[in-house]
């Protein structure tokens, strides 16, 4: 893309987000963060300018923490290897309030002004070029991610109506911290949204516009519904909903025409979530061994990303990530059905 072009701004980006800097950081490139800071228990936020979708190269994380007296830190990560803090100890957010954050590119520093006022400059650790995705985590609800040419334009771009997001993060839990997994969700990639309202088993549906939230919805349940186009490395499946509050057991499946490739199966009776692939009508030995503890609750909101890669499903609970699978059906193309069924209230899905 020409620097000359303004880049369509996200709108209404949903946290966690990571998002193509379509054409990467340039000389006098801005870029603009709106939004507010939840007032949860939760206590910290980043906006990270980084190389790929992976965060382990990360150019710049702008890290505010309301910790103590608060205060923001700024770091550089190369090749997952954290350098050296480099700590403002005055903290410009304020819980239950908002914000505007303007990262200016230039030759030899990031400058950051946070509600209009200078507050930080940040020399460059690594060439600035190299970096062409933006993602944010923590405890925050953004209104937009907007994007400024400073050499030759004065005016903010319009605003795009075709972008690509996080669903909407389901009330009943706080936000989770940073650090959070993140997914190849580059913003111009056509994808199903699901997102129900009005009568149970009444769609919206619409793979042009950003997913959008009403109030009092509902699926049928069981959930059925395809993948355009199957699955395929950097595909991502979401599934957003609350558990009932006497919930047994749920089920999330991906599907190749009878066969489950990959059945993700939380089971409350068993305190255990349970991952198996099922062909011909058989199921392969259950993995259920997790390196932390039950992510669903009893009567709370979730929301389940599900990133294909080339060896394995990687699978995160609430922007945690929480296990891999293997492949044992490896023709990702077939797989391209999925199924919701169990104790759940769906309120949106993403394929």
């Amino acid at each position: 893309m020409a620097f000359s072009d303004a880049q369509p701004a996200y709108l209404n980006p949903v946290i966690p987000f990571c998002g193509a800097i379509q054409g990467g950081l340039q000389d006098g490139l801005q870029i603009t963060v709106s939004g507010i800071v939840i007032n949860s228990r939760e206590n910290r936020f980043a906006v990270d300018l980084q190389t790929g979708f992976s965060g382990n190269d990360i150019a710049f994380h702008f890290n505010p923490r309301f910790e103590g007296q608060g205060y923001v830190v700024c770091n550089t990560r190369q090749k997952g290897s954290w350098g050296t803090e480099e700590r403002k100890t005055m903290m410009p957010f304020q819980k239950g309030m908002p914000f505007e954050i303007n990262f200016l590119v230039a030759s030899s520093e990031f400058k950051v002004m946070v509600n209009g006022a200078l507050f930080v400059q940040y020399q460059h650790r690594v060439p600035f070029h190299r970096v062409d995705t933006i993602a944010v985590t923590g405890s925050v609800q953004l209104s937009h991610i907007s994007f400024q040419n400073t050499r030759t334009v004065l005016v903010q771009p319009t605003f795009s109506a075709v972008q690509y997001s996080l669903p909407p993060r389901p009330k009943g839990r706080r936000p989770k911290s940073p650090g959070m997994w993140s997914a190849n969700l580059a913003p111009m990639t056509p994808r199903m949204v699901h997102t129900a309202y009005g009568a149970p088993g009444q769609m919206f549906l619409n793979p042009t516009i950003p997913p959008m939230v009403y109030p009092n919805v509902t699926y049928r349940m069981p959930f059925f519904t395809t993948i355009p186009g199957g699955l395929y490395p950097s595909k991502s499946i979401l599934v957003s909903g609350t558990v009932l509050p006497h919930a047994r057991r749920f089920h999330i499946n991906l599907r190749s025409g009878s066969d489950i490739a990959f059945h993700l199966n939380p089971r409350f009776d068993e305190n255990s979530v349970i991952r198996n692939t099922q062909v011909n009508n058989s199921w392969g030995p259950e993995e259920r061994s997790l390196s932390k503890k039950m992510p669903f609750t009893q009567g709370q909101s979730f929301l389940v990303w599900i990133l294909c890669e080339g060896h394995c499903f990687k699978v995160a609970v609430d922007g945690q990530h929480l296990l891999d699978y293997c492949h044992r059906l490896k023709t990702l193309p077939t797989i391209n059905n999925l199924e919701v069924g169990g104790d759940v209230q769906l309120t949106h899905v993403q394929t």
